[in-house]
C-alpha cells in the first residue's frame, strides 16, 4: 500500500463503520439513527466522512431507498468483520469475573477433575469454568490461552506466581504384555535397562530420576495419545503422574506405581501482574479436593 492510500485511510473511525452497518441493515438514514441512539444528522455526517476517508461511493441513495454500490458490499462486509472483531476484544477484555479458562497440558487434574467442575458450578455459578488444553510449557498460560493453569513443575518464568495445590504418585506406564505389568508396583532401577518415552515440553519425568550410571534411554514425543500408542507396541515404558492414569486409561496399557520415586507436585499457575479474581477460590477448592476433603 503506498502512502497516499495509508494517509486516506487513517480517518476511518468505528463509528463511521457502524453508521454504515446501521443504514444498510435498518434501510433509511432516520431508522439507523434511532437504532444507534444518535441524530440523523450525525449519521449522515459519519457516512460522509467515510467516503471521503475512503475516497469512493459506499451507497446509492434515491427518494425511496438505501442501496449499497459495488465497493459498498465489499466495505460492509469488511466493516461487520471489524466489529465483530471489536465486540470480541471488548468481551474478551471484560470476561475476567465471568469465565475462568484453566489450561492444563496432559491430565487435567486427574480423578479429581469431575468434582472440580461440579464444585465449582455449585459454589460459583456466576463464574463459568473452561477446562483447555494446550501443551506448552505452562499449559496455554504464556500463549493467553487460559488465565490459569495447572502445571507439574515448578514454574522458573518470573512472570507467573504458582501455588502447590496438591500431591501425585508417579506411575510406571508398560504394555499390557510387558512382563512388569504383572507387577503390583516397580521401582525405577526396573526401567533403567528400558527406552523411556518423554515430553520435555510439558512433562514431568526425565533422566535425573536415575542415578547417572543407570539412566534409560530415551526418546522424545510431545502428545499423551502419540504417548500410549507407542507404549502399546512394548517398544517404550513411560513414567508420569497418576493424573494421567486416571485422565487416559487406554487398553493395551497398563499403570504401575513407581514405589521409589519422588511424589509430583501439581501446581496452579497465573499471571503475576493480573491475576484472574477466581484464582484464590480455585486454589481453595483444588488443595481441598487433593486433601481428600
Amino acid at each position: 500500500m503506498d502512502a497516499s492510500v495509508n494517509a486516506s485511510v487513517t480517518g476511518v473511525e468505528l463509528r463511521q463503520l457502524r453508521a454504515l452497518v446501521a443504514i444498510v441493515d435498518e434501510g433509511t438514514f432516520t431508522d439507523a439513527a434511532i437504532a444507534l441512539g444518535v441524530s440523523q444528522a450525525a449519521v449522515s455526517r459519519s457516512l460522509a466522512s467515510l467516503e471521503r476517508a475512503l475516497g469512493v461511493r459506499l451507497l446509492r441513495r434515491t427518494s425511496r431507498e438505501v442501496t449499497p454500490t459495488g465497493t459498498g458490499l465489499r466495505v460492509l462486509a469488511h466493516a461487520r468483520r471489524v466489529l465483530g472483531e471489536v465486540d470480541d476484544l471488548v468481551r474478551e477484555a471484560t470476561s475476567g469475573h465471568a469465565r475462568l479458562r484453566m489450561g492444563y497440558a496432559w491430565a487435567a487434574l486427574g480423578r479429581h477433575t469431575p468434582a472440580f467442575q461440579r464444585r465449582w458450578a455449585a459454589a460459583r455459578p456466576g463464574t463459568d469454568l473452561q477446562l483447555v488444553r494446550v501443551n506448552s510449557a505452562t499449559a496455554g498460560l504464556a500463549e493467553g490461552a487460559c488465565d490459569l493453569s495447572v502445571v507439574r513443575r515448578p514454574v522458573d518464568d518470573r512472570r507467573f506466581d504458582s501455588a502447590i495445590v496438591g500431591l501425585e504418585r508417579r506411575l510406571c506406564a508398560v504394555a499390557a504384555d510387558d512382563p512388569l505389568a504383572r507387577r503390583r508396583a516397580v521401582r525405577l532401577a526396573d526401567l533403567s535397562g528400558r527406552t523411556l518415552l518423554v515430553d520435555r515440553r510439558t512433562g514431568t519425568t526425565t533422566t535425573e530420576l536415575w542415578p547417572p550410571d543407570a539412566r534409560p534411554a530415551t526418546e522424545e514425543t510431545h502428545d499423551v495419545d502419540d504417548w500410549l500408542t507407542v507404549i502399546a507396541t512394548g517398544r517404550c515404558v513411560g513414567v508420569t503422574a497418576e493424573a494421567t492414569a486416571n485422565q487416559y486409561p487406554r487398553p493395551g496399557v497398563v499403570y504401575r506405581p513407581v514405589r521409589d520415586a519422588e511424589p509430583i507436585a501439581v501446581r496452579l499457575a497465573w499471571w503475576r501482574d493480573d491475576p484472574h479474581p477466581a484464582a484464590p477460590a480455585a486454589i481453595e477448592l483444588l488443595t481441598a479436593l487433593y486433601r481428600g476433603d
